[in-house]
């Protein structure tokens, strides 16, 4: 039996874990809870929702929809990062659809980053729209927090095409990292709104998602709207969604985490992907301007990329410039291995979902992205 001195001696350490852990930061506290995002995080914040219009746009399905069948290399492949979603459509009809683990055609998944893209094109709205007159507007315009000092020359387009500068640290695995604060934290805007730059605004690329936050505050500012109310009446309700959609909040009655945490199904969150092939229109109405989306969708080659090494040849406003196999077209990628392509060489839609994603990197994407690529163009005629 365990001595009384050793005892005591024990549950004192418990007890000053116990306190410790109590007076830890919200975020901090909840990260040790939950660890790691994953896309079944859906429930576990507070959310604003998306609503589906009365009637919605289903997909028709081809007559030979999974007639093909997987390989068993391919098929171990989505097994190994748990893919839960893969889903591959052409000339507007399904080709081939299947979920794995208790996913459904009905089931929400969180996107992670591929949410970034949204908030690019409804920026693109609120431009067409005229509450934001230019992209080379400061934020300092719309945001009175980046009115003074060297926050006073970060653009608009400086925070679509993450350019910045702004010290934000892109790490969800660090306990200390702005993201991690982000996501687990309580006050978002709080967060966002003392970033201050460390390099010159509008030089070269950096990946930060505080710039798609601050995007968010921006276009709430511009048109008096939350930026799920806007979604919803801009996009979601036009694109005649099925289902209804889930934006998470950092709290209660609180803000949007607009650089994450949309929550849809593979078939709705295909519709961006239409929306990209047809140039912002969805059956004959313009969403998002070709104009807008032709630059949204084309890299932001007058930055620098991120290795220093040339042009940014793979980013434009919020969305991903795929190359592969002597192609180029746009997609939205989130953490985890969320991918939504558009490929107009195919006049196709590939969603791929899951919980994993390859930790080796290609330059600006990791190994799995064309690995999924390679499946799909199997399947595609």
């Amino acid at each position: 039996m365990m001595s009384r001195k050793r005892l005591r001696i024990s549950s004192a350490i418990l007890v000053l874990i116990a306190l410790f852990f109590l007076c830890m930061p919200t975020y901090m506290r909840e990260a040790l809870i939950h660890w790691y995002p994953d896309i079944s995080d859906t429930y576990l914040f507070a959310s604003h929702t998306i609503e589906k219009p009365d009637t919605c746009w289903e997909w028709p399905v081809a007559p030979d929809c999974n007639t093909y069948v997987l390989d068993s290399a391919d098929n171990a492949y989505l097994d190994e990062l748990k893919t839960v979603a893969f889903l591959v459509i052409q000339n507007d009809s399904i080709l081939y659809e299947e979920y794995r683990e208790d996913w459904t055609p009905q089931t929400l998944s969180n996107i992670f980053s591929a949410t970034k893209s949204i908030v690019g094109l409804l920026i693109g709205v609120a431009c067409d729209e005229g509450y934001i007159k230019s992209l080379d507007d400061p934020v300092g315009k719309y945001l009175p927090e980046f009115q003074q000092g060297e926050k006073s020359r970060v653009t608009v387009r400086n925070l679509l095409t993450m350019s910045s500068g702004l010290n934000w640290d892109e790490a969800y695995t660090a306990l200390f990292s702005k993201t991690t604060q982000a996501y687990y934290g309580d006050n978002i805007r709080e967060l966002v709104m003392g970033l201050e730059p460390e390099t010159e605004p509008g030089k070269q690329y950096s990946y930060k998602s505080g710039d798609t936050q601050l995007l968010s505050f921006v276009l709430e500012a511009a048109t008096g709207r939350t930026i799920s109310d806007y979604a919803q009446e801009k996009l979601w309700k036009p694109m005649q969604a099925c289902n209804d959609a889930l934006w998470n909040l950092d709290k209660k009655g609180g803000d949007e985490k607009s650089y994450c945490c949309f929550n849809t199904t593979a078939r709705d969150v295909a519709r961006f992907a239409r929306l990209m092939l047809h140039n912002g229109n969805w059956n004959g109405r313009q969403l998002v301007s070709e104009a807008y989306m032709a630059e949204a969708m084309a890299p932001a080659a007058y930055l620098e990329n991120e290795f220093g090494d040339g042009a940014l040849d793979y980013y434009g406003f919020q969305i991903w410039i795929v190359h592969y196999k002597g192609m180029q077209f746009p997609a939205f990628r989130g953490l985890g291995g969320q991918y939504i392509f558009a490929i107009p060489q195919k006049n196709a839609i590939v969603v791929r979902l899951g919980h994993k994603r390859s930790d080796e990197y290609n330059r600006e994407k990791t190994i799995d992205l064309d690995r999924y690529l390679d499946i799909a163009f199997k399947i595609l005629k």
